[in-house]
């Protein structure tokens, strides 16, 4: 079994401290690929989405994307995410939005709330996908 590796794109916010973008794992023929948490960095600028939750969420989860895409992954292989939320009044709007990047099985999730997100941002979303 050969060694993991780490993935990186310029498609999605660099790394702001010292981890990968997304370590893949070799499990048998396929690879688990482990993504580090994604916030609303807008990858092209490097700035925080100054916008609505929904634009917000939105490129979290475009962010996920194309991280998953540069492993060769996609959302239809994504088995299970944590939302991180600084209010879990947010809950609501963040699932409605989220829920179109998962129309048919959605993956296992956890959601929790927490204190402080880097950069002060509302929320913060990780994965776990198979390649």
């Amino acid at each position: 079994m050969s060694e993991h590796h780490a993935v990186r794109t310029d498609r999605a916010p660099a790394a702001l401290g010292p981890y990968s973008q997304a370590v893949a794992v070799p499990v048998g023929e396929r690879s688990l690929l482990f993504l580090a948490g994604q916030i609303p960095l807008d990858p092209a600028t490097g700035a925080l989405v100054d916008g609505t939750l929904e634009e917000q969420v939105r490129r979290v989860m475009d962010n996920l994307g194309a991280v998953l895409e540069a492993a060769g992954s996609g959302f239809d292989r994504v088995v299970k995410t944590t939302i991180f939320l600084a209010d879990l009044g947010d809950f609501a709007e963040v699932n409605r939005v989220y829920g179109d990047y998962f129309p048919a099985s959605p993956p296992a999730r956890s959601t929790v709330q927490v204190a402080r997100l880097p950069k002060g941002v509302r929320l913060e979303i990780d994965a776990i996908a198979y390649v």
